[in-house]
């Protein structure tokens, strides 16, 4: 049975919402609930939305959103702020996370290319779930919401430097002129997204900015304009999405186009998520649980002990390591992500569900050891329950 885009969204977003609902009653953070409607509906459950173009297309879009808003959040002054404690800690515990994925997937027997995209997979933690569970207060006046921030940043920038790499991997020809093509066409397109905001964006944002839907219009025409000039120089969506957002981030409506782009990219990222989880196969899942779990326990494990200890030696209360450390206790959005852009050119099925398995385990074990311990806006103690 053929099923149309509008009967598609009607079953995505509605069983989205069904489960989003179980999700929080049950303290479960909204991304799980995504992607099981996807494993439910999608190809490898009841397939009653089986278009891989239709899924692979919608996912597309809900990554370019979400890294045009990364790079709204990343102006160089800010970047220059974090250097120093949370840069030694961030880039710390990257070597750790990394071994320890690698060394978990080599020890399953999987091929160095799989070893190397799962370890640099393990090395982020959730920047959603992260700042979900944060309450305002501490998100915007408290020392821990600085550093949570500052890490997660960090983390982001090392995803985008993981997904240029995975892009020239994955991309037609030879090793050389992947890289050449790289070194050549990002500063092509850093400079005239330069070029675009000083001469172009900035000057019809001074006349017209209190016109607030061509400011929208014109941010999402500016975030899809440079993506496809990346996408036509051969780098990629997603890295032109993400030089888009950080040539705008320094211009004085940076914040106000962040705010109202959130709830368009949580409309594709609810997509994305449901595109992940049609894609995972519950009988491979089965075949390849050992590995699954065991990278599972082994991040939620080592995760908050590697992130209290770096933070102390950074001089850091014993209180503010042990709580930053359970916050980042997890996989990522961007684990799932660097799945996604390497594809079956770089891995197998097996070794993609092995790595989108212990990112949703991670993600369901990480938010209860949060909620029943610190403060957060769904925690189960009313005591702790601060928006």
């Amino acid at each position: 049975m053929h099923v149309g885009i509008i009967e598609s969204f009607f079953i995505i977003f509605t069983g989205a919402a069904a489960l989003a609902a179980v999700a929080l009653y049950t303290r479960q953070p909204l991304i799980v609930a995504y992607i099981a409607i996807g494993c439910l509906v999608g190809p490898h459950g009841i397939a009653l939305v089986s278009d891989d173009r239709l899924l692979a297309e919608i996912g597309e879009i809900g990554i370019i959103f979400l890294l045009f808003l990364v790079g709204l959040d990343l102006p160089p002054a800010k970047l220059k702020d974090m250097i120093g404690e949370s840069v030694l800690t961030a880039l710390a515990s990257t070597v750790v996370f990394f071994s320890l994925g690698f060394g978990v997937m080599l020890a399953f027997e999987f091929t160095l290319v799989e070893a190397v995209i799962a370890g640099t997979a393990c090395v982020f933690s959730s920047t959603i779930l992260g700042i979900k569970l944060l309450p305002t207060t501490v998100l915007h006046h408290r020392h821990i919401g600085e550093i949570v921030i500052s890490l997660l940043l960090i983390q982001d920038l090392v995803a985008i430097i993981a997904l240029l790499v995975l892009a020239g991997f994955n991309a037609e020809g030879s090793v050389l002129s992947t890289t050449l093509t790289v070194v050549v066409a990002l500063p092509v397109v850093a400079l005239v997204a330069y070029l675009g905001v000083r001469f172009f964006v900035v000057p019809l944002l001074a006349r017209f900015d209190v016109f607030q839907e061509f400011t929208f219009l014109l941010a999402v025409g500016w975030c899809l304009g440079i993506a496809s000039l990346s996408q036509a120089l051969h780098l990629s969506w997603e890295i032109g999405a993400f030089v888009a957002g950080v040539s705008l981030a320094n211009s004085p409506i940076a914040q106000y186009i962040t705010e109202n782009l959130r709830p368009l990219r949580d409309f594709f990222l609810v997509l994305f998520f449901f595109a992940v989880g049609a894609a995972i196969n519950p009988s491979m899942l089965l075949d390849v649980w050992l590995p699954t779990l065991v990278l599972a326990v082994v991040l939620v494990a080592c995760k908050p002990p590697v992130f209290r200890a770096l933070l102390r030696w950074q001089k850091e209360s014993d209180g503010v390591s042990r709580e930053v450390g359970y916050r980042l206790g997890q996989a990522s959005e961007f684990s799932l992500l660097l799945v996604f852009v390497a594809g079956t050119a770089l891995l197998s099925a097996e070794a993609a569900h092995v790595v989108q398995g212990a990112t949703v385990v991670t993600l369901l074990l990480s938010s209860y050891l949060v909620v029943f311990r610190y403060p957060s806006p769904i925690a189960v103690s009313e005591t702790l329950r601060r928006d």
